[in-house]
C-alpha cells in the first residue's frame, strides 16, 4: 500500500507521471492513490521529498 505524508509532499506530480498503471493521480493539493496500484515501487523511489512510502498491508 502506497502512503502519502500530506505534510511533506511537495505536489510536483513526479510520481505521477512515472507510475506505469496510472494509478497515482494529482488532484488540486493532495496525491490520490487508486485501487489499481501494483505497488512496484517506482513513485517511492523518484519522489523528491521522500513523501510516499510502500508498506505492507495489514491483516
Amino acid at each position: 500500500m502506497i502512503t502519502v505524508n500530506r505534510y511533506v509532499c511537495g505536489y510536483c506530480g513526479a510520481c505521477v507521471g512515472v507510475c506505469p498503471v496510472c494509478a497515482l493521480e494529482l488532484v488540486e493539493t493532495w496525491i490520490e492513490v487508486s485501487d489499481g496500484c501494483i505497488e512496484c515501487g517506482r513513485c517511492v523511489k523518484l519522489c523528491p521529498t521522500g513523501a510516499l512510502s510502500l508498506e505492507e498491508a495489514q491483516g
